[in-house]
């Protein structure tokens, strides 16, 4: 049992670092500031999370906030606008989370599932603050789950817009009051240190302690508000044992304001309060500028940016490819074996067999009856299903989705620099400024001492080196986006720019769906064209909408027992009729003289015809492969046989690879033959029909067609149309690396010679503290101009 001690002791809280005020609440020789702290502390000892406490000290947060009623969590209209997915087993959603701030908050909240066993995984967005939750609703309430959070500290912050995300704008108005401040309080401190800067007659020096005063009124907001964040971040970071890169900022600040005060009090000079409140000013500008920039890149990305992928809108009985950000609520959808349902949507037809693997790591399928909401991202993997839209399509739902790094994880080589920099950086920093002021204080000259300690201090920026990375690489993605290269995230930028291998696909790759040929030998009476159009209907396969084409308007059957095999075919039944759609060896045929890309068509064990694809390549390919083989090693692999094999060697480099008759088994495990040779791979396919090798690959493009070919393990996804731009668009990944490295360089002059200057100590804080925010917005149009200039180079702009 815990007990009060009768010591009143100034010593910290175990669990959040706060000073125990009162008499302390006492377990296991670990004193707390409140009762709530120690009960956490006793959940977490009780279920053996005691290593939260091993990551950082006093990592946790104050429990003396009173509690909110949660009752409306209750309330099943209001569950369902919170949640993303919701079955009769589990619900997903995501919380924003404020108290999120270092790593054993990750720690604890990933661990979830060790306090209550209800909480099948959690998974921490650090730079969001968000944690996105799987959890049993038969044991677990969303309500009850809060109230966990609660429990150990974590309060959600809850409102439909946070959560939603849509059309949702980042709220800077406490970003701008403090702006307001800084810039009110640097005016009129200006204003009033004029006489001292100028020379102060007779009258005036009568006044002089009135307006030191006056000059420290105008600090005190500047230093308490304004500067306020920096502080707070300075202190969970000493808290943690550890610098941060605010740590410098915010003792420059405070060396500052203690120095006016001190001169300004003691009569001896008339401080610095001008220069502390320039310097927070626009340290502040430089802030809003990165945030404001940031949110332009994150908008355009989540918005207005066009995500090639198309969906099949069925109206008056017509099927009309449609972009998905044109998909509006009450559309009636068609969606095919292995389509992903881009929003939620009311099963109206057909047998649902839903994967959702995609949104809850479960990859048993879910079967869905008529009249049910079917959440986006599931993947349907039985036949063709009608759905109507009853939720806007969230376009920047669906790229979180993507981005899962469970599908694919990255070696993020610019972050990892960055991150090391910054370790070392603060540490460095401080070390400078206190050997430049111990120099210039055993020389005598006290004042260069303190102009050299806070000169160091505020003109450093590693923010500048941080900046430059996600800015350059987050404008490229703009302009890939422009050009209908849809790319996944910016590490992906990154792998592409070090691919030295390129694999390409054939069929609905290299080859052009709107200028092939399908020719058919054979007999089909009007029931059979019936019954193979209600089977094709149901892939997407390049072959199957090629067949769909030629047949034309026709009656859809009620076919079941419906499946498809990828890389082979399909087959399914209707009535007494068995139908198999697929290659030779699928459907059994004995002997076979058609070479090419060709589909047999056997109903009831008997041959009813072949259909042959008369394959015309993408336009521009000739110029593509010869761009690409000068800088790359070219292979091809196709699941064809050898009839366009000749064409294609003369379109291909002598030295290239081309194999045929590959499984989609066949063509993962070459492209793993060719990385342990140590090359980086980019595969280039069909987006569901190549799902393995894109996801083996390190770089995997999906070529899409007006189609939902949208493949979770794929990392890019280019629109037909933009095929010439290959070339071009692995030239501009190369450029981006180079913007990245020239900032980087940029920064680092900027850093020397600034910091060379300071430690002399005849560098005006003033100055240093004009510099600094110049030199972080320098960057951003740095990297913004150049590489625009790089787009341009590449005619992508």
């Amino acid at each position: 049992m815990a007990e009060h001690s009768s010591l009143i002791t100034k010593t910290k809280c175990y669990h959040c670092g706060d000073a125990v005020e009162q008499t302390p609440y006492v377990l296991n020789d670990h004193q707390f500031c409140c009762l709530g702290c120690q009960t956490v502390y006793q959940i977490l000892n009780e279920n053996d999370l005691q290593s939260y406490y091993r990551y950082n000290s006093h990592p946790g947060k104050s429990q003396q906030a009173q509690k909110e009623d949660l009752s409306y969590l209750e309330e099943p209209n209001i569950v369902a606008k919170l949640v993303d997915y919701q079955d009769e087993e589990i619900a997903v959603i995501t919380f924003y989370v404020p108290a999120i701030h270092c790593s054993s908050c990750i720690w604890l909240l990933e661990n979830l599932f060790k306090l209550n066993p209800y909480v099948k995984s959690s998974k921490v967005d650090f730079m969001k603050r968000q944690a996105s939750i799987t959890f049993s609703k038969d044991g677990l309430s969303l309500k009850e789950l809060v109230q966990l959070l609660h429990n150990i500290g974590y309060d959600p912050k809850i409102t439909l817009q946070d959560v939603i995300k849509e059309g949702k704008k980042k709220n800077q108005n406490g970003l701008i009051s403090k702006i307001t401040v800084a810039g009110f309080c640097f005016g009129n401190s200006m204003m009033i240190s004029f006489p001292e800067y100028f020379g102060m007659a007779e009258f005036e020096r009568e006044y002089s302690a009135f307006f030191g005063y006056m000059n420290l009124a105008f600090g005190l907001p500047v230093l308490l508000y304004s500067a306020s964040d920096y502080f707070r971040s300075a202190w969970y970071s000493l808290k943690q044992r550890r610098l941060n890169l605010d740590v410098p900022l915010a003792l420059g600040i405070f060396v500052l304001f203690f120095r006016s005060a001190l001169e300004i009090l003691t009569q001896s000079g008339a401080g610095f309060i001008d220069t502390l409140c320039s310097l927070v000013f626009f340290i502040l500008i430089g802030k809003w500028v990165q945030e404001r920039t940031y949110y332009h890149i994150s908008f355009e990305r989540d918005y207005r940016s066009y995500f090639p992928v198309a969906v099949t809108v069925l109206k008056e009985e017509n099927e009309k490819p449609t972009p998905i950000a044109d998909l509006k609520v009450g559309n009636r959808i068609l969606v095919r074996n292995n389509e992903i349902i881009p929003a939620d949507a009311m099963l109206l037809k057909g047998e649902a067999l839903v994967d959702f693997s995609f949104v809850t790591g479960e990859s048993k399928p879910m079967k869905k009856i008529l009249g049910e909401v079917v959440y986006a991202g599931g993947r349907q993997t039985g036949g063709a299903i009608e759905l109507e839209v009853v939720k806007a399509v969230s376009q920047s739902y669906l790229t979180k989705l993507w981005n899962n790094e469970s599908l694919k994880s990255y070696e993020r080589k610019f972050e990892t620099f960055v991150g090391v920099i910054s370790k070392y950086f603060t540490v460095a920093l401080v070390s400078i400024a206190l050997l430049a002021a111990v120099f210039w204080i055993l020389g005598n000259a006290h004042d260069r001492a303190w102009a050299a300690f806070t000169a160091v201090l505020i003109i450093a920026c590693p923010c500048a080196l941080a900046l430059s990375s996600p800015f350059t690489l987050s404008a490229a993605l703009s302009i890939f986006d422009r050009n209908k290269m849809y790319i996944k995230n910016t590490s992906a930028i990154e792998q592409m720019a070090a691919i030295d291998t390129v694999v390409f696909d054939k069929t609905g790759t290299i080859s052009s769906p709107s200028a092939s040929t399908m020719c058919f030998a054979g007999n089909l009476c009007k029931l059979e064209r019936d019954l193979l159009y209600s089977v094709c209907r149901n892939s997407n396969h390049p072959l199957s909408r090629e067949i769909i084409k030629w047949l034309g308007p026709c009656n859809i059957l009620p076919i079941n027992e419906y499946e498809e095999f990828v890389g082979k075919g399909q087959s399914a039944s209707y009535l007494d009729y068995r139908i198999m759609v697929g290659s030779a060896l699928f459907t059994n045929v004995k002997y076979s003289e058609v070479e090419g890309s060709v589909v047999y068509v056997v109903v009831n064990e008997a041959v009813k015809g072949v259909f042959t694809l008369e394959q015309s390549w993408r336009e521009g390919l000739n110029e593509v492969i010869g761009v690409l083989k000068k800088s790359y090693e070219l292979h091809l692999i196709s699941g064809d046989n050898e009839r366009r094999a000749e064409a294609l060697r003369l379109i291909f480099p002598t030295n290239a690879t081309l194999l045929f008759n590959q499984t989609p088994n066949d063509k993962l495990l070459k492209i793993d033959s060719w990385q342990k040779e140590g090359k980086n791979v980019c595969m280039l396919g069909d987006g569901l029909n190549d799902a393995g090798a894109l996801r083996k690959a390190d770089l995997g493009i999906a070529v899409s067609d007006d189609i939902n070919n949208f493949s979770p393990g794929c990392d890019a996804i280019l629109d037909g149309v933009s095929f010439e731009k290959l070339p071009d668009f692995f030239a501009f990944s190369k450029d981006a690396v180079k913007v990245i490295k020239m900032s980087f360089v940029i920064s680092l002059l900027y850093n020397v010679i600034g910091i060379s200057f300071a430690v002399q100590g005849t560098m005006s804080p003033l100055f240093a503290a004009i510099l600094m925010p110049i030199s972080t917005v320098t960057i951003i149009s740095f990297t913004s101009l150049m590489t625009r200039w790089y787009g341009k180079k590449r005619s992508l702009i």
